[in-house]
């Protein structure tokens, strides 16, 4: 199984993002993740699609993956499609009428995807499994970055694998949450194929932390 390493900028200095971004481009990290926060579905604000668009004009080649945590996800699709967001992720609980939100995620040309936050079942996506590129399951309540993993999400990743398995979906597995270089080979063996690192990966040398995780995932 191939796995994903995907840098969250929330983890990031925002002083240091242009030359993070060309760091993270060197080492052919494929995935920068971009958490979409209003202040009202989880309690933290962090940018939105004109700062997006202003990242993309630093990238040509990175996949940008938002996960948006927002009261009122689709009043932002369309501006993010045009920002160069490449995927979207939503969380259900925001998202009352979610197949349609996901019909016009796809429909914009990106890729969809549903949050699981720590209490959400894996049930929310049963009827939307054909129509998700990827799943991803909080392995810590959102909102922050800099919090320690939950060790019952394990499970979770273990069941969601499962799931997929027998249901012969082609959905990809993130995790994102407290992901560190002692956990992250754990998370993997459960079943994640994307993983989502803030705070370990901006802490310290960065160009350092991507050799250690990449060489940890081996």
């Amino acid at each position: 199984m191939s796995v994903k390493i995907s840098p969250s900028i929330l983890g990031a200095n925002f002083c240091n993002l242009e030359q993070d971004i060309k760091v993270l481009e060197q080492h052919a990290v494929p995935v920068l993740h971009l958490d979409v926060m209003d202040g009202h579905f989880v309690p933290n604000i962090t940018f939105g699609p004109d700062q997006i668009k202003m990242l993309r004009s630093v990238t040509a080649k990175m996949e940008f993956d938002a996960h948006l945590m927002v009261t009122d996800a689709d009043s932002l699709l369309a501006r993010l499609a045009d920002a160069g967001v490449d995927s979207v992720t939503v969380h259900g609980e925001a998202c009352p009428h979610l197949y349609r939100t996901l019909t016009t995620i796809k429909n914009l040309g990106m890729k969809a995807g549903v949050a699981l936050n720590p209490a959400t079942p894996i049930d929310t996506i049963k009827h939307v499994g054909h129509m998700l590129d990827r799943v991803l399951i909080m392995t810590v309540e959102p909102g922050f970055g800099g919090q320690k993993f939950i060790p019952g999400m394990l499970d979770k990743i273990a069941e969601l694998n499962q799931y997929k398995q027998e249901k012969s979906l082609g959905f990809s597995i993130q995790v994102d949450g407290g992901i560190n270089l002692g956990n992250i080979a754990e998370v993997v063996r459960h079943g994640a194929s994307d993983i989502v690192i803030g705070s370990s990966m901006f802490n310290g040398s960065l160009e350092k932390n991507i050799q250690d995780f990449y060489a940890a995932l081996k």
